[in-house]
């Protein structure tokens, strides 16, 4: 599916204002202090980017949702779906009111239940009367920090989408793909007939996701990963950064990633380093210190997915090889 011009542009614009001045960018290229993004990007707007498909962009940028949550609006002027309405603001749910215009909306899809995902389901579904479904309800107390975003718990749908289940309306039908480890509920959405995929925080357009323990499965994430690379869909839409179009190179490109992610931290081991603060600086030389309570999430879940493979063994804090 080619880029529309629009997309085009609102690449060029990221790529000259989040210079990322060499941070690797698996972990952040936007500062951790950058409350707003640098340039004026296409806020509270239905910007279409396919066929069937326009984005409207929240104004939430941080470090961990780059320029905000992108929402799509997926399906003709006739009947429409919303995938991830996003935060609970109302200059963005009044955009997605706008954006749908005198369509029917035939439902709120959520691909998982972060704060700047799902919060602006109900406020949308008593505007529009639409009903809500897509991924299961979820709120879990974290044990450390989670640094992404914290469980939406007023998320309530009225029908759960499992693996395969899907919903259309006026020319098109989009499906469920469970792809746990973000989160366990996480769920992606194909839009058949197009090979494009909506991967919510799966894969982005921008950074890997933050997988957070104990709800965040690295054995999980890199299964779910290694399904969608089988799919050969050929564009992803992401909730943050620009969409993919080389999905399989993306894809492999992340799994590379999380190999040599793990691979480092087997080193550090053998080297007699036992405790996740102290691999952290190392693995993440050169990354905002602000965001490596984020790393250490990411690396407790490497550390129990080696676990589980026999290949690294804990007491305490402390971890060794086995």
């Amino acid at each position: 599916m080619p880029l529309a011009s629009s997309e085009v542009e609102r690449r060029e614009r990221v790529s000259t204002s989040l210079d990322t001045n060499g941070v690797d960018l698996h972990i952040t290229p936007m500062d951790a202090d950058a409350d707003k993004p640098p340039v004026d990007f296409p806020y509270a707007m239905a910007e279409p980017v396919a066929p069937f498909v326009r984005r409207v962009l929240a104004r939430n940028p941080s470090a961990f949702t780059y320029t905000g949550t992108q929402s799509y609006l997926v399906g003709s002027e006739h009947e429409l779906a919303v995938i991830d309405p996003g935060p609970d603001d109302a200059d963005h749910v009044a955009a997605l009111v706008e954006g749908i215009g005198k369509a029917r909306v035939v439902a709120i899809c959520c691909t998982h239940t972060h704060r700047d995902h799902s919060p602006a389901a109900a406020a949308l579904a008593q505007m529009t009367g639409a009903r809500i479904y897509g991924c299961a309800p979820l709120a879990l107390a974290d044990d450390g920090p989670r640094m992404d975003a914290s469980f939406d718990t007023t998320y309530r749908p009225n029908g759960v989408m499992s693996d395969g289940d899907d919903i259309g309306g006026d020319g098109w039908t989009l499906a469920a793909v469970h792809t746990p480890g973000h989160t366990s509920n996480h769920l992606c959405y194909a839009l058949n007939g197009s090979n494009a995929l909506f991967t919510g925080d799966h894969v982005m357009g921008w950074s890997t996701s933050v997988v957070s323990p104990p709800d965040g499965d690295m054995t999980a994430y890199m299964e779910s990963l290694t399904r969608l690379y089988e799919r050969g869909d050929q564009v992803y839409f992401p909730a943050h950064g620009p969409q993919v179009d080389k999905t399989r190179q993306f894809v492999r490109g992340m799994i590379g990633h999380r190999r040599q992610r793990e691979n480092q931290i087997v080193q550090l081991m053998e080297q007699g380093v036992a405790r996740i603060p102290d691999m952290v600086p190392t693995m993440y030389k050169g990354v905002d210190q602000r965001l490596w309570p984020a790393a250490e999430r990411s690396v407790l879940a490497h550390l129990i997915d080696l676990e589980r493979k026999g290949r690294a063994a804990r007491s305490g804090n402390q971890w060794t090889t086995t």
